[in-house]
């Protein structure tokens, strides 16, 4: 467990800080997400202080999860913020987060989006291709704005990771070919409102070599070279984000090691460094809280059926994503090797493959590095009303989520008259 010091067995109890999951359990009720404000914290200040006296900001990547309680924390730490979206911008916003600490990402910004971002004084818009920046250009001309903008360039590198997640090879979708930019960049007249403020680039989530970021720098630091040649003026260099977490044996480079290496391959340019982690923040600072509901033992397999589904944590269905499973309470029993399924009518329902546990019905299991993509990817699916979540802070519990309830989702349904 020395991967989640936040999350201890004490006496064979599984606590997070200094309280028992059980007695969020009694209290919540499960499935229910549950983090650490202790390991938010800890891992903010740990990218916060690795920069030392380098001019950087960190731009929390919202996507990874959104609930306004952490982005109001991350805020009070001095987090900026990377949104994809107008729903994000306005999380920001009510967290007490700074537009103007804050990057909009994305491919596909509408108009609506771009005009509250406009409105709200956002610090840059990471523009993905020159149609976006037309659309930008004559949104900003008609709010009579200076929009100012970042090009993401794809540098076409391989962040050896899962193909879904990958950004920065030239088949993806997101960014800019370099030498396109490169030509965009030069026609910067023809845009009377828009602003090229930066340079950013991203190529990929749960990376665990720092060598994919390093060609990544090499390419965006010639490139910002030959800019700066032809007289451009660059502000801030963003290099995205991407830094994995250790979800099993993985031994990604820890936060010092990544942003001292960021520094050091920088060291020689006076622009500001952005960076933009999500997962390597919250990932394993949040856990999903379930219940086994059923043993269900046949001449082939063992499953556990758990109350949490794939409708609550898409990761081992969508990425067949591997997350430790722990017993909430420890016990000597014998263990069988398990399935660990949910109840949603689908065979792609599990949570994990093949686990050694000692297991009874109602028993409670802790599915661990749940912090990052969980909540925020959940949905309703068979109508199943979404986590409650919880914050824990020392030995105080905090609700930042309500359990939803099924009259909610049907809320806003009617019948044909």
């Amino acid at each position: 467990m020395s991967g989640f010091p936040e999350f201890i067995y004490r006496d064979n109890e599984l606590f997070v800080e200094s309280v028992p999951l059980k007695q969020i359990a009694d209290e919540f009720g499960t499935p229910c997400y549950i983090y650490s404000r202790s390991a938010l914290t800890k891992a903010y200040q740990e990218f916060d202080s690795s920069f030392a006296s380098r001019d950087h900001l960190i731009c929390y990547a919202v996507k990874a999860n959104s609930n306004i309680a952490i982005l109001n924390l991350f805020a009070q730490l001095g987090s900026g913020f990377d949104i994809v979206s107008g729903g994000e911008l306005l999380r920001v916003i009510k967290a007490g987060g700074d537009p103007g600490k804050t990057v909009f990402s994305g491919v596909g910004k509408n108009v609506n989006e771009m005009r509250m971002a406009l409105d709200a004084n956002i610090l840059c818009f990471n523009v993905e291709s020159e149609a976006e920046l037309l659309a930008l250009n004559q949104i900003a001309e008609d709010m009579d704005k200076i929009a100012p903008v970042s090009l993401r360039v794809n540098p076409d590198v391989d962040a050896k990771t899962h193909p879904y997640i990958s950004t920065g090879l030239k088949e993806n979708k997101f960014g800019i070919p370099t030498s396109e930019a490169e030509r965009i960049y030069k026609s910067a007249h023809r845009y009377a409102h828009i602003r090229f403020t930066g340079l950013d680039c991203h190529i990929g989530s749960q990376l665990t070599d720092l060598e994919p970021f390093m060609q990544a720098g090499n390419k965006m630091l010639d490139l910002l070279n030959k800019l700066q040649s032809q007289g451009l003026e660059i502000e801030h260099l963003d290099l995205g984000g991407g830094l994995g977490i250790r979800y099993a044996n993985e031994t990604p480079p820890t936060i010092k090691e990544y942003v001292s290496a960021l520094c050091a391959k920088t060291h020689q340019i006076k622009q500001r460094l952005l960076i933009e982690p999500g997962r390597s923040l919250v990932g394993n600072s949040g856990i999903l809280l379930t219940r086994v509901e059923y043993l269900k033992h046949t001449p082939a397999r063992n499953f556990a059926i758990v109350d949490a589904a794939m409708n609550d944590l898409m990761r081992p269905a969508l990425y067949d994503a591997y997350h430790e499973i722990l017993p909430v309470t420890e016990n000597n029993g014998e263990c069988k090797n398990y399935q660990i399924v949910g109840p949603v009518c689908e065979t792609g329902d599990f949570l994990g493959h093949d686990r050694r546990l000692s297991l009874a019905h109602g028993n409670l299991l802790a599915i661990m590095s749940a912090g990052a993509y969980g909540m925020s990817m959940s949905s309703n699916y068979n109508t199943r009303p979404r986590a409650a979540e919880v914050m824990i802070d020392k030995s105080t519990v905090h609700i930042i989520r309500q359990r939803e309830t099924i009259d909610q989702l049907i809320a806003t349904e009617q019948v044909l008259p």
